[in-house]
């Protein structure tokens, strides 16, 4: 009898409470809850984890011994689950060897196209005409010099191997020394620290050795003649005898001379870490490459052509764009490679369908990949993963809708209906209200988040759950739950605190821009995918903001910067990045929780008699460290054929502390170990009364994450969880100069979280901040004072401000696809 359900019972994983649910097998099962509710411990620790481990015991001990393998999870029984994939929701950041091009696939087509219908050039320069001989494979011959041609292979014409440009070794990019940036001061005497390089990397002797050159040192750089300064920028690396005061009196010593640029350039040799890097980076700057203007290839690899289009040209196309030039590339060939055109072409147009009805039609195959956003890596994946036209697999999706606007839903909704239709199943985790409504099956877990979630709450259509008292998704799902929690500006009292107003040149496809954004107020940059929000903001915003706060030039785009109101002195920038490396960093360690902690167990009676101090309760170099784990709560076994395994720590059970620690107790009776295994709501009622610590917690209680333990790691936490924790050091804080820029802040977040993450941005403005979002979700949007719309489309159709105003003035904006969506949530009662 063919199955049609997953039967998962007992599950335990994280705050799971032996959850049992059927899980409905080839339909569309959305998983919902509340940050912290379990239900990513269902789908990517349950059912992904026991889907891919299964699938992969099936292999032999060889092949699995160097695969990466999911852990069993921690449940009864999990019955008739298929082999299964995921897309997660923090993609890894690629290369730089990465475009959208390969990591799409779509540059393999296009390789082959241009190996198979270009016209070729001879050892002479002489174009060849397009022949099918070329894939034949027979001999070709120039027509106007008789040499013998050698077509490339579609390997020749890859920029990360045999097509690479020898100058830029494919990377499109040439580093270089940016002098501006060695002297920013002219005005300023070498004596008084004019090259900075020379100041920040120690080399102090530099001057009295210029001074052995003949530089002047004692006059504004400026003043110095052109030869002098030559010397102090590119001089020889010659050795000079100088004489150098100490306290201990004077000393003769020989030093070698290292100029301004290779000061820098020795630098960077030397920097081998993150931290390193970035001192030196304020030096360099990166251009183009000269010789092959950033297209990454070799002169050999931009030489074929399609017409009058190079490889180079055609990677230089929207994704729009080069589909709408290939589907004529047939029609241009003699009738007999057409058949093998046309082949090609479909396979391209193929590939490129669900990309572009994800929207990202606007994307270059040149763009690089590690510029796309988190979203749009995603939707990469998801439209590979349609493509490979797979069946009987078990799709597990987290958060697929990051990114999207509100627009490119439907496409969303069309892959997964597409991996159905080939026989496949699909499970995502979600929030987005809009993309839930589209699922056949619903569960949600809940009904709060950590130890009060963990228990399924509601299950059943959307319709069901609409209508359902138990679930908290469902007012959402049926419109009546208003979402505008807090008093907007008026349209005319929007600019009452002042404004920042920006001017930009053309950047990439966004168009010069001139906008001004309202000061001490909540303001949302919306727009489709690709249309600009990210240049505005990242890119010219926040970098003009500061060069003015610390003194340096503009950048190059940006024609003007003027600010009314406070001054701005702080500029903050929220990303869903990851917190920390590794598990040493923790909830407790990152927002200042633990510090206080080691001071008050240090205070203890108990470990002033033992001799122990705050250094001894470190988990990560102190003496009371647990010695099996290392403190860091868990051990890795070595199986040799299979793949390592982590497990909690036998000795400390996971409270990184040895033994001893246990010893020494605060006055309510709890250990070190004890408080780190509180929520952060449970110790607030536990350890409050201890100095400095109530604040902290009572912060992190109102961010919503009083669900999480101290002692829990935050590499793992979610988007939204690792954006509200970087915040709870800035909530008490008068901040009338600040900006704080939000980038989607709602990535993983229910409906109702977003009004807790309302409430934080309501905080940061009353106390003075301007508060700056790029976001998609109309909730968020609704609140917002003001509304910096751009578009109307991506990429060479985007770039444009469509509309700036209030919310209720953009809903009946004509020409923003923003305000039309906006209207009809309006519309359904949830505005």
């Amino acid at each position: 009898m063919t199955q049609d359900r997953i039967r998962v019972r007992g599950a335990r994983v994280h705050n799971l409470k032996s959850v049992d649910v059927d899980v409905p097998l080839q339909q569309l099962v959305g998983i919902a809850g509340v940050s912290g509710s379990g239900k990513s411990s269902l789908a990517m620790g349950v059912l992904y984890a026991e889907g891919s481990r299964r699938y992969l015991e099936a292999l032999s001990t060889y092949t699995r011994r160097r695969m990466a393998q999911a852990s069993r999870a921690d449940v009864d029984s999990v019955e008739h689950v298929p082999a299964a994939l995921a897309l997660r929701q923090r993609p890894g950041v690629p290369g730089v060897r990465s475009t959208f091009g390969t990591s799409s696939e779509l540059l393999n087509v296009l390789r082959l196209m241009f190996s198979r219908l270009a016209s070729h050039v001879c050892p002479n320069g002489h174009h060849v005409p397009p022949t099918i001989d070329v894939a034949a494979e027979t001999p070709m011959f120039c027509p106007v010099c008789g040499e013998r041609v050698h077509p490339p292979g579609a390997e020749a014409l890859a920029f990360n191997s045999e097509g690479a440009c020898p100058t830029c070794a494919g990377t499109g990019i040439v580093r270089g020394v940016d002098d501006d940036a060695l002297i920013p001061d002219p005005g300023k005497s070498i004596d008084e620290g004019a090259v900075a390089p020379w100041n920040v990397f120690g080399f102090n002797v530099q001057p009295d050795i210029v001074r052995e050159f003949g530089v002047r040192t004692d006059i504004p750089y400026r003043d110095l003649t052109d030869h002098e300064k030559r010397i102090v920028l590119a001089g020889p690396e010659e050795k000079k005898h100088i004489v150098v005061t100490s306290r201990k009196g004077l000393h003769d010593l020989d030093f070698t001379f290292r100029n301004a640029r290779l000061t820098v350039t020795k630098e960077l040799e030397r920097a081998t870490d993150e931290k390193r890097y970035k001192r030196v980076a304020r030096f360099l700057t990166e251009t183009v490459c000269p010789d092959c203007g950033g297209t990454r290839l070799s002169p050999a690899a931009r030489a074929p052509r399609i017409g009058d289009v190079s490889l180079a040209d055609a990677t230089a196309f929207t994704l729009d764009h080069l589909v709408a030039w290939a589907a004529d590339v047939p029609g241009t060939l003699p009738a007999g490679m057409r058949a093998m055109a046309s082949a090609l072409v479909d396979t391209l147009e193929g590939m490129a369908r669900r990309l572009r009805e994800l929207g990202l039609g606007y994307l270059t195959l040149d763009r690089a990949s590690a510029t796309l956003s988190t979203g749009e890596r995603q939707r990469v994946q998801l439209a590979r993963a349609v493509r490979n036209r797979t069946t009987g697999v078990l799709y597990v999706l987290d958060e697929p809708s990051i990114g999207l606007h509100p627009a490119n839903v439907e496409g969303l909704v069309g892959v997964m209906r597409d991996l159905l239709a080939d026989g496949n199943s699909v499970v995502f985790v979600d929030h987005d209200v809009q993309v839930l409504g589209e699922a056949s099956h619903l569960i949600e877990i809940g009904p709060a988040s950590g130890a009060d979630g963990g228990r399924v709450i509601a299950v059943g259509s959307p319709a069901r759950l609409a209508a359902s008292a138990a679930s908290r998704l469902g007012p959402f799902l049926s419109g009546g739950e208003p979402v505008l929690v807090r008093s907007r500006a008026d349209a005319d009292e929007l600019f009452a605190h002042g404004r920042i107003r920006l001017a930009t040149a053309p950047l990439h496809t966004v168009q010069a821009l001139d906008v001004e954004i309202p000061r001490g107020r909540l303001i949302a940059v919306t727009g489709v995918s690709g249309s600009g929000k990210t240049t505005l903001v990242l890119e010219a915003l926040i970098p003009a903001l500061r060069a003015r706060i610390d003194g340096d030039r503009m950048p190059h785009h940006v024609t003007a910067l003027e600010i009314t109101g406070a001054p701005v002195t702080q500029v903050h920038v929220v990303d869903a990045a990851p917190i920390g490396i590794n598990v040493r960093s923790t909830v407790a360690t990152y927002s200042g929780v633990m510090d206080r902690l080691r001071r008050a167990f240090a205070e203890t009676e108990t470990a002033r008699s033992r001799g122990w101090n705050l250094g001894d309760f470190s988990y990560n170099t102190g003496s009371l460290r647990c010695p099996r784990c290392d403190g860091t709560g868990e051990v890795s076994l070595d199986v040799q054929f299979l793949p390592d395994i982590d497990i909690t720590c036998p000795v400390c059970r996971g409270s990184r502390y040895a033994p001893e620690a246990e010893e020494v107790r605060l006055e309510n009776g709890m250990s070190l170990p004890d408080v780190l295994a509180l929520t952060v709501a449970g110790a607030l009622g536990a350890i409050g009364a201890l100095p400095q610590v109530r604040p902290h917690l009572q912060t992190l209680v109102d961010l919503g994450l009083g669900y999480l333990t101290l002692g829990e790691a935050t590499p793992g936490l979610s988007g939204g969880e690792a954006q509200r924790l970087k915040l709870s050091g800035q909530l008490r804080r008068r901040q009338s100069g600040a900006v704080f820029v939000l980038d989607e802040p709602t990535v993983g977040l229910h409906p109702l979280d977003v009004r807790v993450l309302i409430g934080v941005l309501q905080r940061l403005v009353e106390h003075g901040a301007t508060v700056i979002v790029i976001e998609h979700d109309l909730d968020l949007i609704c609140n917002a004072d003001d509304v910096i719309d751009l578009g109307p489309g991506g990429g060479v159709d985007g770039g444009r401000i469509v509309f700036a105003g209030t919310p209720g003035e953009l809903v009946t904006a004509p020409g923003s696809v923003t305000g039309r969506y906006l209207a009809a949530h309006v519309a359904a009662g949830r505005g």
